[in-house]
């Protein structure tokens, strides 16, 4: 990739974060719209399920659409165009569908809306893809997990932000609460309005901003051979959002077709990776071991953490967690969201050129530091949060494992993968607070996937790196 190593990137790394702070905003703010949703339309679980799906979904679905293009052409689209201008685009593609959500939302029509949150996602998509990679060619490819941390870390104050802002504009203040089936669309509306004010404003200060052009002048090889694999992933998405009418018309449980979608898209990339290690061309980026499995990995992580914000609502509506009602649900999806600025928080410390007694102090208190940002934000609209004060010894857990993980991405991200399995199984077999800390701390656990998933995935592609950064 081209660029000046002997240049700082401070100031082109502080421009480019400013888009991770929105993609975490809306994406936590979907916690509070689901169960928004479910009221206001009389969804079931399954169908407010679809909203996060389909926002996620379109993440995938414009990556697909950017690989296949490029490979129709022949050309690396993204490269060609530039990093910078990739999200540029993207940010208007995501103001156009906030504009859409207004008519969806006074049409009543859930299909619409959902078309409009994947619009939102497919601009998302193409920022993300440029951005990612853009962060960690911003420096040598040791510390560009560090940088993402740092990115995430901003991405994850967007996260706390998000449920508090919404809940207001949609349920009021503490103080006055309004009952979900209540809630004014007229209200939605001036939330979408401002959000695409928003990414208008920060595409046009993209725009004028001076950032290095990161690209690579190499020529990519035909990769043929990947079209089938992700045409058959393709297939098993289409699987999953079609698993209700499947249900309805065969008799057959939704979850056998959500299973059967999740196997096909397993043994569709372990395929991949078989194949591959006998004949390397015409694969493309996909010959690297490294990427499928980050593929596999990021895809796990991800289904977890969606997962989690978005049945989370209708977890804390039972009476054994609490029993809480709709415009009671906004702290806990913040904390969960701010357990992953926690996180990404702490491993941002080693992106700093500090020494090691300082970089082990701040490990120890930037993490309570986090956990009390995200109190006080939720404490200033008013809001009991004195409930939330015994999850400081899950934050106390994470700091040990920052520790043992000493900054290595291999070793960190084993280390929280079995805490979080250790968190979700103690929320299974439990009840109450306890359960409920154990889940949201699926979000300590989750911080840290993206950043040392996603570095450890691209680094030694060279000339693939957009590809497969899409």
């Amino acid at each position: 990739m081209e660029q000046n190593k002997t240049k700082s990137y401070g100031s082109a790394l502080y421009t480019i974060i400013t888009v991770f702070f929105f993609w975490g905003f809306l994406a936590a703010s979907n916690g509070i719209f689901i169960p928004f949703c479910k009221a206001h339309f009389n969804l079931s679980q399954f169908e407010s399920q679809l909203i996060d799906f389909t926002f996620y979904g379109g993440y995938f679905i414009g990556s697909l659409i950017l690989y296949f293009a490029s490979a129709a052409s022949r050309v690396d689209i993204l490269n060609k165009m530039g990093y910078k201008n990739g999200i540029i685009i993207g940010l208007v593609i995501s103001a156009v569908g906030a504009l859409i959500m207004i008519p969806a939302i006074n049409s009543g029509s859930f299909t619409f809306i959902l078309i409009t949150f994947f619009i939102i996602a497919l601009g998302f998509s193409l920022q993300q893809t440029a951005a990612n990679p853009f962060v960690i060619a911003l420096g040598s490819a040791e510390t560009g997990t560090h940088r993402l941390n740092f990115a995430g870390s901003v991405n994850n104050f967007g996260s706390i932000m998000g449920p508090v802002v919404v809940n207001i504009v949609l349920f009021g203040s503490a103080a006055a609460k309004i009952p979900a089936d209540q809630v004014k669309i007229e209200s939605v509306n001036s939330l979408y309005m401002i959000l695409a004010g928003l990414f208008i404003a920060v595409a046009i200060f993209f725009w004028v901003s001076k950032l290095p052009r990161v690209t690579s002048d190499e020529k990519i090889e035909s990769s043929s051979k990947a079209n089938l694999p992700l045409g058959i992933i393709f297939i098993a998405f289409l699987l999953i959002l079609a698993a209700d009418p499947l249900s309805n018309a065969t008799g057959i449980a939704q979850s056998v077709f959500v299973y059967l979608s999740l196997a096909i898209i397993l043994l569709s990339l372990m395929g991949s990776v078989s194949a591959s290690a006998k004949s390397k061309a015409g694969w493309g980026a996909l010959q690297y071991p490294q990427l499928v499995y980050g593929m596999l990995a990021i895809f796990t992580y991800v289904g977890v953490e969606v997962t989690i914000q978005s049945n989370m609502g209708a977890l804390l509506e039972k009476p054994e967690f609490g029993g809480y009602t709709t415009d009671q649900v906004a702290p806990f999806i913040s904390l969960y969201w701010g357990s992953m600025m926690i996180g990404r928080w702490t491993g941002a410390i080693a992106a700093f050129n500090l020494s090691k007694n300082v970089k082990l102090i701040l490990t120890l208190i930037v993490p309570f530091i986090a956990f009390g940002v995200i109190l006080f934000v939720n404490g200033v609209t008013g809001t009991d949060v004195s409930n939330l004060y015994p999850y400081a010894i899950c934050v106390a857990v994470l700091i040990v494992g920052f520790l043992i993980g000493q900054q290595k991405p291999v070793r960190t991200l084993a280390l929280f993968g079995i805490l979080g399995m250790v968190a979700m199984v103690i929320g299974l077999l439990t009840t109450g607070m306890v359960a409920i800390f154990a889940f949201i701390s699926g979000g300590l656990c989750c911080s840290i996937m993206w950043p040392s998933i996603f570095s450890l995935a691209v680094t030694g592609l060279g000339k693939y790196t957009s590809q497969a950064s899409a």
